[in-house]
């Protein structure tokens, strides 16, 4: 990851960190208000309540599952936004798309619209447990963290606040469930990247090019990294990724929880 960020900057500036930020954000917004719009939804059907105080108290396995089918409602929903932000993170220099909108364009012309969903099906495959995961083992540790307070509260004459978890505490359960669910399914999320580049036109300074067509399916896509580059090959990138996807997930998990607060208060 060193050797990575001393190139980068020698190479693209301070600025090639950001490269893809834009269709990030485009993708971070839709798949956001998706997921957590069909995670309410699903919490409020299984529990019979809008009120979030009842939704912790569901059992850990409706938490998993609901966070699956959010996961995946939210993934085919902004998915298009994913596929540009990592051939544009991936390209490298000379750049082979100067723009969002000229990669659109290409991939739309030489693919279809269908490119638009290259690797989809090992994504879905990816979401479902990372989501499951994510937001169960996110549920999971704040049942916990209510009980320990609980615990001290007992100790104290102060009641009323065993179900109120600090910013904190709500960081530390966010950053644990990311934590968690991306060391579980890292080796998916890489053959998903490998569907997504291929093709793509690259220096071969940035790394061997994926061929156009180079996996059969997602089953052939693992034993083929497997073979040709050890089971450490499906592990390739495990911490950058989980260095931002824990603490992304830990601030999201904090900024909904507070936000979706205000809005109840605000509207009852």
């Amino acid at each position: 990851m060193f050797q990575a960020t001393k190139d980068i900057f020698r190479e693209e500036g301070l600025w090639g960190f950001w490269r893809g930020n834009v269709p990030a954000l485009l993708m971070v917004m839709p798949y956001s208000a998706i997921q957590f719009t069909v995670l309410h939804k699903l919490k409020t059907f299984a529990a019979g309540s809008s009120k979030a105080e009842n939704h912790i108290n569901l059992s850990a396995y409706l938490s998993y599952v609901s966070g699956a089918l959010a996961g995946c409602a939210a993934t085919v929903g902004s998915y298009p936004f994913d596929l540009l932000r990592t051939i544009l993170a991936s390209q490298g220099e000379p750049k082979v798309y100067p723009t969002m909108r000229s990669a659109f364009v290409d991939i739309v012309s030489t693919r279809g619209f269908r490119g638009l969903y290259a690797g989809l099906s090992p994504t879905l495959v990816e979401i479902i447990p990372y989501a499951g995961l994510q937001f169960g083992t996110y549920d999971t540790f704040k049942r916990w963290t209510m009980d320990w307070n609980r615990i001290r509260s007992s100790n104290t004459s102060s009641t009323g606040a065993d179900n109120n978890l600090s910013s904190f505490q709500l960081f530390v359960c966010g950053l644990a469930a990311g934590t968690c669910a991306k060391l579980v399914c890292h080796p998916l999320d890489v053959v998903k990247k490998r569907f997504q580049i291929e093709g793509l036109q690259r220096h071969p300074k940035y790394g061997a090019r994926v061929e156009h067509r180079a996996y059969r399916n997602m089953s052939d896509a693992l034993s083929r990294i497997v073979q040709a580059e050890g089971w450490a090959g499906l592990y390739k990138g495990i911490v950058p990724s989980t260095v931002k996807a824990a603490p992304a997930g830990a601030v999201t998990f904090v900024a909904y929880e507070y936000a979706s607060d205000w809005l109840e208060s605000i509207l009852t």
